[in-house]
């Protein structure tokens, strides 16, 4: 794979790392009081955040072709490069092979994605992530406060939802504004237009880029659209896909049926979804990102 190709994911410190301690510190006692916590345990290793099995699932992914990595895993962090320290010495513990970083001591990181040529942003703080989408980078909200998990196979297992995510909500839209028998008539009215892309597409597209580099019968990544979507609406989606020329490996149509214990089932290492209660419940089970785009998520900052 050339270098160009490679699949680049960009994460905060507190997406990868159990930070809430001091992040409770940082919101009752202020920023002062946050670094001089951060510089005095720096030496403390940081236990896992939501984020990091992904994170550890991804980077395996690069063991497979040690000359030419699939992935780059890069920090992008809030923290000072003081506080940082703390940050690099537990990734260097847990052995991850994280080298590149931006420390914005404060600032929002996300305008350094461009410029690291990032696919994704994860992050636990959701203004920032809002930041992104807006200016047009696929970005969720890691929920944070759970287990960090990751399914008992060795394949890395990235589940999506589909209006919002990996489709624009041109027709979630319809939906909200004029029910559901308008948007399945529009659904099936439109089945041979591909629906406009959403944030994830590109994504995904990299996913698919590393999966062609291996047999169809062993793929290192499995993905999966688990959607509220159903007969006739189905059949938009599937030739949307096709006109991309993305293959996605699992489709799940569910009809409104709640999606938690087919995330468990499909073994999920991520899920990522508009609709925030979604990702909440999925949380108890599997490492959930909030997608706050589409009408559903009005803006709540400029």
């Amino acid at each position: 794979m050339q270098t160009n190709d490679k699949l680049v994911v960009a994460i905060s410190s507190r997406a990868l790392f159990d930070l809430d301690e001091s992040h409770k510190i940082f919101e009752t006692k202020g920023k002062e009081a946050f670094c001089r916590y951060q510089i005095e345990h720096e030496n403390n290793v940081l236990g896992p955040g939501s984020g990091y099995s992904l994170v550890k699932k991804l980077l395996a992914l690069n063991e497979k072709s040690p000359d030419a990595p699939f992935v780059e895993i890069i920090l992008l962090s809030q923290n000072s490069a003081d506080t940082g320290l703390r940050i690099f010495n537990s990734i260097a513990h847990h052995g991850l092979k994280i080298t590149r970083a931006a420390f914005t001591s404060g600032i929002s990181p996300y305008g350094y994605i461009p410029a690291f040529g990032a696919h994704l942003f994860l992050s636990a703080n959701a203004e920032d992530v809002i930041k992104a989408l807006d200016s047009g980078y696929a970005a969720a909200t890691i929920l944070t406060g759970f287990p960090s998990t990751a399914s008992c196979t060795g394949q890395l297992k990235i589940a999506f939802d589909g209006d919002s995510v990996l489709f624009s909500d041109e027709a979630e839209r319809i939906y909200q504004e004029q029910g559901l028998d308008a948007f399945t008539e529009n659904e099936r009215a439109e089945a041979d237009k591909p629906l406009p892309c959403g944030p994830f597409k590109d994504f995904l597209a990299a996913l698919q880029k590393i999966q062609s580099c291996f047999d169809l019968e062993t793929p290192p990544i499995r993905t999966a659209l688990i959607t509220a979507r159903a007969a006739p609406a189905h059949e938009r989606v599937v030739k949307t896909l096709r006109s991309w020329n993305i293959r996605i490996d699992e489709a799940l149509f569910l009809g409104g049926m709640p999606k938690t214990g087919f995330l468990k089932a499909f073994g999920a290492d991520i899920f990522f979804d508009d609709q925030k209660g979604h990702c909440e419940l999925a949380s108890k089970h599997v490492p959930a990102g909030h997608v706050p785009n589409g009408i559903i998520n009005p803006k709540k900052i400029s």
